[in-house]
């Protein structure tokens, strides 16, 4: 049925209104031309930009729940329940009950004034932290009006047209339109890890949700593969919404240094209830008036309270998310910000997280020509061997490039692949167009190669191949000559291997790229019987602010280790231009690593101490962070891939790269990168450093100035002298000295050698036992010339007692 004939009885409104039957309760036991059906879709077409506004007025936002807004309402009630607040008011009760309605009045006003502070600084922080979380949302590609397009996930809406990769974490529930050796991880339902197989063929209508492999499910990943999905429930429709409901919204969670503070605080209550009923009945003992003693007691209690502690805490935390978000550093964790300041290790991805991801092909090598391409372009007439070979690199591809003032989408290399053919009149349209493909197979990190096939001339096919140079060799029996194939022996794959390392060497990319013709594509295997045709070498120059950034590093006291999937003589070479070693540097491959397990502890430490791994697969990543968390190490590690999500998980900071990384990755990760760049980790970690600073400098102060006021008051009473602070002047002190200069404190900047101090233990207490000797020195100091003043104030002046 075409979509014009399911608008004919009401238009697009009418096929919103049909949405409602849909959902995955059935949907998985449908054929997908019911579906599509029922939600009114072409899928070649995808919706209008009209039916996608009233689907979503009808069905809401795509949003299971996971980040709530907290409301107003909400912030205001979390203020009544500090225990401050309620000693307050006890104050002001206890004020009434004596009939001193001025001192009532004033403890009220002191109580509003702390709740709105309280108040608008928590909703500051809060607000803040969902715009940064709204910075870091996922997007979706999908069809929409005939073209496809990147949406934020939170604006699907049933019958959306779903383009699925490897690396895509799945926005909604939906039924697969097409699959080309789908995988999905379902552990989020199933528990197993095991990916699950997928197909557009419907199951039984009681199928559980494990065995519905006609559906994809919100939350679940695609591993491996392509396809096409309709969406047929969002938000809380969704099998996860249902399971999960609401959860923690923005302001929940909390950090190792947040619960520090709080139990501190704890601590602190009881401990000051204590001395404070001592000081009182002290007091009452020696004959004081019973309502300023039992007044000053609470009050007491109130000043020895660092009642500002989960507000600043809460303000330096989320100001400094905000100031990492600004530097492209999106923070998806809040307890990621404080461990930062302890890193001490940082395995670091090559391509466009040290250099600028900004692939240009620079060299060709083959048995006819040989040479910088720039120069065989300028030949006349242009090499046929070369032109033939980028128009094999161009079939093979799936990258978009534009006019040059439009960004081109796609892998860096496929781009770069494109715009060499197009200086050798490769006119990439036009060759899709001459030789139409027909299928193709996706490229595989197991078979580090992809193919394309295509109807050529004579009614035969024919496939363009491009991968590793080695998958490609080992998969080829014939090379390309005077444009002909030609059989090659040991000694002719030799040369082409050896032609590889070369390019290699002189720190270039290099891929392999060949072609199979048939006469059925039945025949078209390209495991094996490739014919040869070049080697493409490409170069992604380092990034020139990186050396400084790594320098930075060293200065810190932290270690850099490059961890590739490149060859080991291009990870060498750009290890070697940022700082990472020298020209000399060892670097082991992943074929010479050995399982941790099986490592003796001379193994463990020579391990430990190489910074260039290359050819290394994600397992491997994953155990080298474990090696060295083992010796104590705090790690960040960078990724992008869906197999880099476990080493992700397992580093003590997991950072992806925010534009070429999957939403696998981001998920996994604590932090993502705008911009994929070395120096924003260097920037981040710097952060860390200066917001742990930051609390524990106000934490002292704080400490400090409530420690004085105990003693100031309690060593006045034991001493006989009259009360040096009375009730209201406590808290008039707490007022002004506890949260404003403590928000001062927190909003510091850091100093400017911050990166030159080593990192710090992740074991250590937020106030170790000089800090507490810091806290102790002061209050003693204040409370010596408080107190001293008083007396001489007293005693020189012969003021009356206040009583």
């Amino acid at each position: 049925m075409a979509v014009s004939e399911l608008h004919r009885d009401g238009g697009p409104a009418a096929a919103v209104s049909r949405t409602a039957a849909v959902s995955t309760a059935d949907a998985h036991a449908q054929p997908v031309e019911e579906v599509l059906r029922d939600l009114a879709v072409d899928p070649n077409q995808g919706l209008s930009t009209f039916e996608v506004t009233a689907r979503l007025a009808r069905f809401g936002r795509n949003d299971a729940g996971e980040h709530e807004t907290v409301s107003r309402l909400e912030i205001l009630i979390n203020q009544f329940r500090s225990a401050v607040v309620w000693l307050l008011a006890g104050a002001s009760g206890i004020a009434l009950v004596f009939g001193e309605f001025r001192e009532a009045g004033a403890v009220a006003v002191v109580l509003v004034i702390n709740t709105a502070i309280g108040f608008f600084t928590e909703l500051r922080a809060v607000r803040a932290m969902e715009a940064i979380r709204h910075l870091g949302e996922t997007r979706t590609r999908v069809r929409r009006g005939g073209a496809t397009v990147s949406v934020h996930s939170a604006d699907l809406v049933p019958g959306d047209v779903v383009v699925l990769e490897a690396g895509e974490v799945v926005a909604a529930d939906m039924r697969l339109v097409e699959a080309r050796t789908l995988q999905v991880n379902e552990s989020t339902f199933t528990g197993e890890s095991v990916p699950v197989e997928k197909s557009r063929d419907p199951v039984s209508v009681d199928a559980a949700v494990a065995d519905r492999t006609s559906c994809l499910f919100r939350g679940t990943s695609v591993t491996r593969g392509e396809g096409l999905g309709v969406v047929t429930a969002t938000g809380k429709a969704t099998e996860l919404g249902r399971i999960t409901g609401l959860v923690a919204g923005a302001g929940d969670e909390t950090t190792p240094i947040e619960r520090q503070l709080k139990s501190l605080s704890g601590q602190l209550i009881w401990v000051t209830l204590a001395l404070a009923a001592s000081i009182a009945m002290i007091g009452l003992i020696s004959g004081r008036d019973a309502f300023l003693m039992v007044e000053a007691a609470v009050a007491l209690a109130v000043a020895a309270i660092p009642e500002g502690l989960p507000i600043v805490a809460t303000l330096a935390l989320g100001r400094g998310m905000w100031r990492m978000a600004r530097q492209n550093a999106i923070v998806e964790r809040l307890s990621a910000v404080e461990t930062l300041g302890s890193t001490t290790i940082i395995f670091t991805d090559k391509t466009g997280t040290l250099t600028e991801n900004r692939m240009a092909a620079v060299a060709w090598w083959s048995p006819d020509e040989a040479g910088p391409l720039q120069e065989l372009a300028a030949k006349t007439p242009v090499p046929k061997a070369v032109s033939f070979g980028l128009e094999l690199g161009a079939l093979c591809n799936r990258a978009t490039v534009g006019p040059p003032e439009e960004t081109s989408v796609g892998d860096p290399v496929e781009v770069a692949l494109i715009e060499a053919a197009q200086a050798f009149n490769v006119d990439r349209d036009a060759v899709s167009k001459r030789f139409p493909e027909f299928d193709h197979l996706p490229f595989d990190t197991e078979t580090r190669m992809m193919a394309t096939f295509h109807h050529g001339d004579n009614g035969k096919v024919f496939a363009a191949v491009k991968g590793a140079p080695e998958a490609i060799v080992a998969r080829s029996s014939n090379e390309q000559r005077k444009g002909t194939p030609h059989p090659i022996d040991e000694a002719a794959t030799e040369a082409w291997l050896t032609q590889a390392q070369t390019m290699a060497e002189q720190g270039l990319r290099v891929l392999a790229i060949a072609t199979k013709t048939a006469a059925h594509a039945r025949n078209l295997d390209v495991t094996s019987g490739l014919t040869l045709v070049g080697l493409v070498g490409f170069h992604d120059p380092a990034r020139e602010d990186v050396p400084d950034a790594v320098g930075a590093c060293r200065s810190a006291g932290i270690v850099v280790i490059m961890v590739t999937g490149d060859h080991p003589s291009t990870a060498r070479s750009i290890a070697a231009s940022v700082g990472i070693g020298g020209p000399a540097e060892r670097v082991i491959a992943g074929s010479e690593l050995d399982p941790v397990a099986s490592m003796n502890e001379h193994q463990r430490q020579t391990t430990r101490s190489v910074r260039v791994f290359a050819r290394v697969d994600p397992a491997q990543k994953l155990e080298l962070v474990r090696l060295h968390q083992e010796e104590g190490a705090v790690v960040a590690m960078t990724g992008d891939g869906v197999n880099d999500a476990p080493a992700l998980r397992q580093a003590d900071i997991g950072i992806a790269m925010g534009q070429r990384g999957t939403q696998v990755a981001r998920e996994a990760a604590d932090i993502v990168l705008l911009d994929d760049a070395f120096p924003t980790i260097v920037t981040a970690v710097r952060e860390g450093r200066v917001i742990f600073g930051n609390i524990r400098r106000f934490v002292v102060y704080l400490l400090s100035c409530n420690l004085s006021e105990v003693l100031v008051v309690g060593l006045g009473i034991l001493l006989g002298l009259p009360l040096a602070l009375l009730p209201m002047q406590i808290l008039f002190l707490n007022l002004v000295t506890d949260v404003f200069p403590a928000f001062a404190l927190a909003a510091g900047e850091g100093d400017a050698d911050v990166l030159e101090r080593p990192p710090r233990d992740p074991s250590e207490e937020l106030l170790t036992k000089t800090h507490w000797f810091e806290i102790v020195r002061h209050g003693l100091t204040i409370t010596a010339v408080t107190l001293t003043a008083f007396a001489i104030a007293i005693r020189g002046l012969e003021l009356a007692p206040n009583e």
